[in-house]
């Protein structure tokens, strides 16, 4: 076999966000899938895990499949868009976490870059929420625990994909072209 044209694997990028429970998850994870091919990339999506719903255990399973899926992966883009709330689906941000703990690259994607307390604009009375406590005010788009430790953060409108695109156009430069990090 000649080495030189051996072909090179594509990075893994798991996706991780909130787009399994949307209505359309399946079509989404199509064309999530085939942005990452157009950028060089192999996505991985959580519902590519061949699970049976019907055995006992399915919620460990898919646990354990996607965490699998992370371990596997190169690197992490994820949808941290605001998901039964102010915040980002808790799943996703232990998923950051995890790969993050591994050393892996993690791209956040948003739809917006307004601070948490400019988007709970009337939901909020003098930096406090409805229940008395105090709502973060560093000007950032996430809890600062999650915002300063991603790689990065990009935005971008969520139902065109741009935000995704962003985050796997920096997820490139940082595992392509490591030295001409965006």
């Amino acid at each position: 076999m000649n080495l030189d044209t051996a072909p090179v694997p594509r990075k893994k990028i798991y996706l991780a966000g909130p787009d399994v429970f949307y209505p359309d998850a399946l079509a989404r994870g199509r064309h999530m899938r085939a942005l990452c091919a157009e950028y060089g990339f192999e996505g991985v999506y959580p519902l590519d895990a061949q699970i049976d719903a019907t055995r006992a255990g399915v919620s460990l399973a898919i646990f354990e499949a996607n965490r699998a899926f992370i371990d596997g992966a190169d690197a992490l883009a994820a949808n941290l868009r605001d998901f039964r709330g102010f915040e980002p689906d808790s799943g996703t941000v232990w998923e950051v976490a995890y790969a993050l703990a591994q050393g892996k690259p993690v791209v956040g994607y948003l739809p917006t870059s307004r601070s948490l307390r400019d988007r709970m604009a009337g939901h909020e009375h003098e930096g406090m929420d409805r229940d008395g406590c105090v709502v973060e005010d560093f000007g950032l788009p996430l809890n600062l625990m999650v915002a300063h430790s991603v790689t990065a953060l990009v935005v971008g409108d969520e139902d065109r994909f741009e935000g995704l695109r962003a985050a796997l156009a920096h997820l490139k430069a940082v595992l392509v072209c490591p030295d001409a990090r965006a």
